[in-house]
């Protein structure tokens, strides 16, 4: 236990740090300045007491049809707008991307956790400028999104395979897959087994680093002078969990990375992120120790946002919304039947060919996006909107989840209905489309977009073509209908998450099995 007299001290400077935070921040600007609405604030702790810890979007979003499609709040000193409009968002960190391509400065993040700046992290300068010039040559070109084509293939085959032999444990199946696709993407490094080691250590790396909170988001991001407090204080657990994960992602970055820079020194390197963004970098000069550190960190974050976030989240949910629409399953079946046929699989070639398969992916996203809030932005010099000012620091707050539920878009925008899509013109069809919001905005937009919406497809379509996907039975035989449920992690998390369900997975026929055993051979005799 610490002395009365230290712990009296120790409120009392927190407590004057935050009065002058409030001093400089709230009560010095021109009263001339006129914010955009948001609920009523408390002084010195803003709107802090009335965000829940879980769900926050759909609190955001109950503001915003109270209070506009751009409001603001305050936590603490820091103001926070959040944006609940596609428009809004386009007109913002789009076609003034100049100024709202910062990312938020997070002590936890650059100052605890990662002890020089990484991508997800960084300001918007001249290093993160270099580093998405790499993702965009590595993920968006057609030539380099080609190359990937044989894992998607490859992996598509081993997870048919697996629910073949195995459909009950469909979701550890799935996190294999994804786990497995991403690092071959990043890497280039093959993964034979779900129990594969290095993917049980980087999930339990990602699980750790998201239960620290996210950018901008914990107290001591609000309250700076917390992180001088020492580690055997307490109240300091989240400075002690902070520096276990730096050790842990620092670990998670060096086994990959030097497996890579070995094979290209023999000459056995396969394609990768991580191959082509260190060639790019020693085209551009000698490869420096902060190249080595920036490239390693940026792949980490590939392999680790890529892994349990976007596509894992949305193959989860497209399993959840197959078993409780038996119709749609039906219906999409009828259309691959009518197009492909069973003499092979789909492929991406056939996509403008399957429509209703391409509206059955958006509705997936749409329905339950996996970022709900997005990635936050930061606006680094005062703006104005219509008649509002919007003052320099500001974090910007993208709140997806809310634009796919946009009323003005989507009827009944709680439903799962992927026939909203369908017979719209060309106008309605591009501001419905939720490719245009899930994956970011401006110059921030997420660099792998093109490949994860390309895999969900991909997959979404051969999994249709070759499975029926049904409803459990209980002990009585009858049917288990899943509720929807997205579990919300701590505070600000980012990502939701489907809560566990049951469904039976099953071959459509002899022919169908015919098929996943042809393609899981072609994928053993490439291994081999």
């Amino acid at each position: 236990m610490l002395p009365a007299s230290i712990e009296t001290l120790l409120c009392a400077s927190i407590l004057l740090g935050i009065i002058c935070h409030y001093l400089c921040t709230r009560i010095l600007p021109s009263s001339r300045s006129v914010l955009p609405p948001g609920p009523p604030q408390l002084p010195l702790l803003g709107n802090v007491h009335q965000i829940s810890l879980e769900y926050q979007h759909k609190t955001f979003a109950e503001w915003a049809r109270k209070y506009g499609d751009l409001i603001c709040i305050h936590a603490f000193h820091r103001p926070i707008l959040i944006v609940s409009s596609a428009n809004v968002a386009r007109e913002l960190l789009e076609k003034r991307g100049g100024k709202y391509s910062d990312r938020p400065y997070s002590i936890l993040a650059n100052k605890l956790v990662f002890p020089k700046p990484i991508l997800g992290f960084m300001p918007y300068d001249e290093t993160c400028r270099r580093l998405r010039k790499y993702f965009l040559g590595a993920l968006e070109t057609k030539s380099a999104v080609e190359q990937y084509r044989p894992m998607q293939r490859a992996e598509i085959g081993r997870l048919l395979s697996d629910l073949t032999h195995n459909p009950k444990e469909f979701l550890s199946h799935i996190r294999r897959y994804n786990g497995a696709l991403m690092m071959e993407i990043t890497y280039g490094l093959p993964v034979s087994s779900a129990d594969d080691e290095f993917m049980a250590f980087a999930n339990g790396t990602v699980s750790a680093l998201s239960t620290i909170g996210s950018a901008a988001s914990t107290l001591v991001d609000f309250i700076p002078m917390l992180r001088h407090i020492p580690t055997w204080m307490p109240g300091a657990g989240f400075k002690r969990r902070a520096l276990e994960v730096k050790d842990m992602w620092a670990e998670m970055t060096r086994i990959p990375f030097e497996k890579v820079r070995s094979a290209m020194a023999l000459g056995t390197a396969k394609p990768s992120l991580t191959t082509f963004m260190l060639q790019e970098a020693l085209r551009d000069s000698a490869l420096a120790e902060d190249d080595e550190y920036i490239i390693s960190n940026a792949a980490s974050q590939m392999y680790g946002g890529g892994r349990p976030s976007f596509t894992l989240n949305a193959l989860l949910t497209f399993f959840l919304a197959m078993t409780i629409h038996p119709e749609i399953v039906k219906k999409a079946q009828a259309e691959l039947d009518l197009v492909v046929g069973n003499s092979r699989l789909p492929e991406l070639s056939d996509r403008d060919s399957l429509p209703y398969i391409d509206c059955i992916v958006k509705e997936v996203l749409r329905w339950n996006p996996a970022a709900p809030l997005g990635l936050p932005h930061r606006l680094q010099e005062d703006d104005t909107y219509e008649r509002y000012t919007l003052p320099a620091g500001s974090m910007i707050v993208t709140n997806i989840w809310a634009m796919g539920r946009d009323p003005s878009l989507y009827s009944e925008p709680d439903e799962f209905l992927p026939e909203r899509f369908q017979e719209v013109d060309a106008e309605k069809a591009a501001s419905q489309d939720p490719r245009k919001y899930v994956f970011g905005f401006g110059r921030r937009i997420c660099p792998g977009r093109f490949l994860a919406d390309s895999s969900i497809w991909l997959l979404a379509a051969n999994l249709l073509a070759t499975m029926d996907i049904r409803r459990a039975r209980d002990s009585v035989g009858r049917e288990v209908v899943p509720t929807p449920s997205f579990k919300s992690g701590l505070i600000r998390r980012e990502h939701l998450e489907v809560e566990p369900f049951e469904c039976d997975i099953r071959p459509r026929s002899e022919r169908a099995m015919d098929l996943i055993t042809e393609r899981y051979a072609e994928v053993f005799t490439q291994d081999n």
